[in-house]
């Protein structure tokens, strides 16, 4: 697994910066041409190596939510990865409209680098809120074809364990409480994040 991100860390601020860079041209490009674009020449060895990413689009000026889109196992090399988020965050997204070339000076972008999810294990759901780091763990939550995802960005709005466990059964598709009666499964992963 040499060509695999497993650590966020491993992603420097000049690379991260370069990041952040890429997916808004990405999207500028995509918006003008209807193009994805590619790299002739790949600037850093970790953007070759596959990696995980989540590709942020918020408002410059109210930080409200416009677009996020991502992968949470690394399938590609990360600045594919993040090329293909971008676009996707931006157009893609179901919750939003997709954005227009004229919004693009009102929007900054993020990028979020994922660590490799490894399996919680816990006894019940009491073991589960103790075992859960906020502010520092993104969580994956599975049960059979049911699957959501929070980064740890999510912390800010939804500080509290249980709550946040229950969101993120809702993001999932399943009743809130699904954390409290259903056999799931949650994976917690750690990010790095860069913006503009």
């Amino acid at each position: 697994m040499d060509d695999v991100i497993k650590s966020p860390d491993q992603i420097t601020e000049e690379e991260g910066k370069g990041l952040v860079s890429l997916s808004r041209t990405a999207v500028e490009e995509y918006l003008k041409s209807n193009i994805i674009i590619d790299l002739q020449e790949v600037p850093y060895e970790n953007w070759k190596k596959k990696g995980a990413s989540f590709v942020t689009i918020e408002n410059r000026y109210t930080g409200s939510l416009r677009g996020c889109i991502g992968s949470i196992i690394p399938v590609r090399e990360l600045y594919k990865d993040v090329i293909h988020n971008a676009v996707s965050a931006a157009v893609r997204d179901p919750r939003f409209n997709p954005l227009k070339l004229e919004e693009l000076p009102e929007v900054k972008f993020k990028v979020s680098v994922l660590s490799f999810p490894e399996e919680l294990h816990f006894k019940d759901p009491y073991d589960l809120v103790n075992k859960v780091e906020p502010f520092k763990d993104g969580l994956i939550l599975k049960y059979e074809d049911y699957q959501g995802t929070f980064l740890p960005d999510v912390w800010k709005q939804i500080p509290d364990k249980q709550l946040f466990l229950s969101n993120l059964c809702a993001k999932a598709g399943m009743p809130p409480d699904c954390w409290l009666k259903y056999p799931i499964k949650v994976f917690r992963y750690r990010t790095k994040t860069f913006s503009e």
